[in-house]
């Protein structure tokens, strides 16, 4: 099996060419849109993907770096990439809000391990692994069990934003290490998982209590000023069950929440001891206060692919789409589909591997979640490659064909001055280009970089 995500994901925490015969598809143009600095005057190895304001305004997190505190490497910052004014000018980066930490006095967050999400008012949120005002204590160090952060735009462009703190985690029942991205629903509810905590398991990662994590709901206040209120919506407890849940969930028109976890399920040991991880659904409860069940839709054995690094995708078919870190015969990752079927009796669902990804040389460990289109193709990154240092890709859907889906190679990563390491899902713009970040590379530090790739 390949290098493992999750020990690729958690460690830094703690510490906080060749041309490929691939099928058709016409090399897309990619530009970096900046190269981060790193350091206290910028940050560095972005977490997660960037999200679009109505004026064209990208925003994301940094996991480190920022002039907010934290000795050596700053303890991350939330950023904005704007466009130029000009056709072929340069887009400019303003740090909005630096975490300060829990040194010093502080009870601020720190390391950002997911993207921001935004709301019809320009209000963003987020997540940070570590921080607050929990009682966590991380290799004799006391460093908070992670909160959940607004920032809210300023009233004029030169303006302060107002940085607020949702919810400090404790680290027991409600979870530990937020990660991945929050979804909010249309009752302004947020949505998220937490890798560790939960009260459940014993058989996951020592360090962080051995509990296997959680999928949370935050709801806001009744009235202006108080209090958001946590609930846990499900507590892993590996054995049969997932561990290590991913952020970026997915809800339904009818109120279930779709997610994967990179480990649990225990199918076999291809995986080791905890298993290759699984696709869940949660279901909500029949009244309100009542119980979230969770249904484990599928539990990856390794050959089929393993340790899912990112959430689903659901289709407008009701299928959801998705990506294994590694597994699949060559170790290197999958693109895989989940078909909803129904016998007019039960639903049940069907694991179709849509691409193993060969050899290296047309990337390795896609470890960003998919992206589709309106014709229903699949866009996606790995983060490794044998040729190159990531790549992103795209699966040409074959329902209007009825052929096998056609896997294309659309751009791979040189590392500096290009970008490296692509490990966060894609979005479009409104005229087709996809925009994205790499974890490395760049133009000086190999801090990372805000990138565009269109046709």
């Amino acid at each position: 099996m390949t290098r493992s995500r999750f020990a690729h994901f958690v460690l830094p925490l703690l510490l906080a060419v060749l041309v490929v015969a691939l099928p058709a598809s016409a090399e897309w143009k990619e530009k970096v849109l900046y190269s981060f600095q790193g350091g206290t005057t910028d940050g560095s190895l972005p977490a997660g993907g960037v999200v679009f304001d109505k004026a064209g305004n990208l925003y994301g997190a940094d996991t480190s770096g920022g002039s907010g505190g934290c000795p050596n490497q700053g303890c991350g910052m939330v950023f904005k990439i704007s466009p130029p004014a000009q056709k072929g000018g340069a887009w400019t980066e303003t740090s909005i809000y630096a975490f300060r930490g829990v040194i010093n006095g502080a009870t601020d967050g720190f390391t950002p391990a997911g993207g921001l999400i935004v709301d019809e008012q320009g209000n963003l949120y987020g997540t940070t692994a570590y921080g607050g005002n929990g009682p966590c204590v991380l290799l004799g160090t006391k460093a908070g069990c992670g909160i959940v952060y607004e920032l809210s735009p300023p009233t004029q462009d030169s303006g302060q934003w107002t940085y607020t703190i949702l919810y400090n985690f404790q680290g027991g029942n409600d979870g530990y290490v937020p990660a991945g991205n929050l979804v909010l629903d249309n009752k302004g509810n947020l949505y998220g998982a937490t890798q560790f905590g939960g009260g459940s398991g014993t058989t996951c990662n020592i360090i962080y209590g051995g509990q296997c994590g959680t999928v949370f709901r935050l709801s806001p206040p009744n009235h202006r000023g108080g209090k958001w209120t946590e609930k846990v919506l499900h507590a892993f407890a590996d054995g049969t069950d997932g561990a290590y849940p991913n952020g970026g969930l997915v809800l339904d028109s009818k109120g279930a929440i779709y997610g994967t976890t990179f480990g649990g399920g225990k199918e076999n040991s291809e995986c080791g001891s905890l298993g290759c991880g699984t696709v869940f659904e949660l279901v909500p409860p029949s009244r309100e206060g009542g119980v979230w069940s969770e249904k484990i839709l599928y539990r990856f054995s390794g050959q089929d692919g393993a340790n899912p690094a990112a959430s689903v995708v659901l289709g407008v078919d009701g299928d959801l789409y998705g990506t294994a870190y590694a597994g699949a015969n060559s170790g290197y990752g999958a693109v895989f589909e989940l078909a909803r079927l129904d016998d007019g009796t039960s639903e049940h669902w069907k694991e179709i591997v849509l691409y193993r990804f060969m050899d290296g040389s047309d990337g390795e460990n896609p470890a960003a979640g998919l992206t589709l289109d309106a014709q229903g193709n699949l866009y996606g990154a790995t983060e490794y490659g044998s040729a190159f240092s990531g790549t992103v890709f795209r699966l040409r859907s074959p329902k209007r064909t009825a052929g096998s889906w056609t896997f294309g190679l659309l751009h791979g990563f040189m590392r500096s001055p290009d970008g490296a390491d692509p490990a966060a899902t894609l979005i479009f713009d409104k005229h087709g280009k996809l925009y994205g970040t790499t974890e490395a590379g760049g133009a000086t530090c190999g801090c990372g970089t805000v990138f565009e790739i269109k046709p």
